[in-house]
């Protein structure tokens, strides 16, 4: 005679949430920046890239445990360094990520990021892969790129692409070829 399974036995399933997976405005990937002064980088980037703040929530001492901002738009996550937590770029020396914004009016966004202290590590130019693209590095340690597709000739690509992998026979970047300017205000 088979033994009949108790109802503890049983496996239960899951109850389906009638929550959508991915909260409105995310996207499948967020970033997440660890800052040392977040409340202080949340204005910076609202002076400099036009961020909207959507939340924020502190501890006690005022630091920022959670964050999030939208650039254009993406959101990006952030919050302040906690002991034993993740650390940010100017404790580590420098940052392996680059944040990367498209944007219809490259130039301005460039020349607003700039004005509000980005240092530049690679000058604002028409490239060889048809866009005009620069690189920044916030005060905070965070690098960002910024970039809009423009129209370039064939000619004017084939250049861009000598000049480009002429610095690489040297074994540098083109990014590096200059040391970091911090924009005069």
């Amino acid at each position: 005679m088979p033994k009949s399974k108790s109802k503890k036995a049983k496996a239960k399933k899951p109850v389906k949430s009638k929550k959508a997976p991915v909260p409105p405005g995310f996207r499948t990937v967020t970033p997440y920046l660890a800052i040392n002064g977040a409340a202080a980088a949340i204005d910076w980037y609202k002076k400099a890239f036009n961020a909207k703040e959507l939340a924020r929530q502190a501890v006690p001492d005022g630091k920022l445990m959670h964050a999030r901002i939208r650039i254009g738009d993406s959101i990006v996550m952030l919050s302040d360094t906690f002991p034993g937590g993740t650390q940010s770029p100017d404790a580590l020396g420098n940052s392996p990520v680059t944040l990367h914004i498209y944007i219809n009016n490259v130039d301005k966004l460039w020349q607003q990021a700039v004005n509000a202290g980005a240092k530049i590590t690679m000058p604002l130019d028409n490239t060889f892969w048809g866009e005009r693209y620069g690189q920044l590095t916030d005060p905070y340690g965070h690098h960002w790129s910024i970039s809009q597709q423009v129209n370039m000739t064939k000619k004017e690509k084939d250049e861009k692409q000598k000049q480009a992998m002429a610095v690489f026979a040297q074994g540098e970047h083109p990014s590096r070829t200059e040391e970091p300017q911090i924009a005069q205000q």
